[in-house]
C-alpha cells in the first residue's frame, strides 16, 4: 500500500509541474481511507524576486497575527525587515517591520500591521505578479471604525486585525493579477 502511495504522489506530482502553462500550482496529497486526494492552489510570484521574499514573510506576519501569535508576528516582522532591507526604496518597510518586531503586545502589532500593509500594496501593485492572484482585502471595523486593508492569496477572508474574535470579518475589494 505504502508504495503505491508513493508512486501515485510521484505521477501526480510529476503531472503537475509538467501540465503547468501560466501557473505554478501547489500540489497536496492526503491519504485518507486508502485512497489519495489531491488539492491544488495558485502560488504567487512577484515580478521582483526581492520582493517576492519579503512578501513571503509578510504573509508569514499576517498568519501570525491571525492567530494571535506575538513571537511568531515578531520572527517574521523581523525577517521581512531583514528582506525590506535589500529592496530599493525599502525604507518604510523596514521602518514599520522594525516597530512591529519591537512591539509587546499583540494588540499594537496589529494596529502597526495596517501601515506595514498599505505600503505592501503600494509596493506589490507597482511591480506587478509574474504569475497568481492576490486579494486585496479589508475590514471596515478594524482601527476603531477607520478601516484598515491587507494582502492575501486567499480568496476566504482571515482577518490578522481581530484573530479569532472576528476572524471573517472583511471583503475583497480588489483582486491583483
Amino acid at each position: 500500500m505504502k508504495k503505491n502511495i508513493i508512486v501515485v504522489i510521484a505521477v501526480v506530482f510529476f503531472s503537475a509541474c509538467n501540465n503547468q502553462k501560466n501557473e505554478e500550482k501547489k500540489v497536496e496529497t492526503v491519504v485518507k481511507e486508502k485512497a489519495v486526494v489531491t488539492t491544488t492552489s495558485n502560488n504567487v510570484l512577484l515580478k521582483n524576486d526581492q520582493l517576492n521574499v519579503v512578501y513571503q514573510q509578510y504573509l508569514l506576519l499576517s498568519n501570525a497575527l491571525i492567530n494571535s501569535d506575538l513571537t511568531t508576528a515578531k520572527e517574521a516582522s523581523m525577517a521581512l525587515e531583514l528582506g525590506a532591507k535589500a529592496l530599493k526604496d525599502g525604507e518604510k518597510l523596514v521602518h514599520f517591520a522594525s516597530k512591529i518586531t519591537a512591539a509587546s503586545a499583540i494588540e499594537v502589532q496589529r494596529t502597526l500591521f495596517a501601515d506595514l500593509s498599505n505600503e505592501m500594496i503600494a509596493k506589490v501593485k507597482a511591480i506587478g505578479l509574474q504569475y497568481g492572484e492576490i486579494y486585496l482585502e479589508y475590514c471596515p471595523m478594524s482601527l476603531n471604525d477607520k478601516g484598515a486593508s491587507w494582502l492575501s492569496n486567499q480568496q476566504q477572508i482571515r482577518n490578522p486585525y481581530y484573530g479569532d474574535s472576528m476572524l471573517d470579518c472583511g471583503e475583497i475589494k480588489e483582486t491583483l493579477k
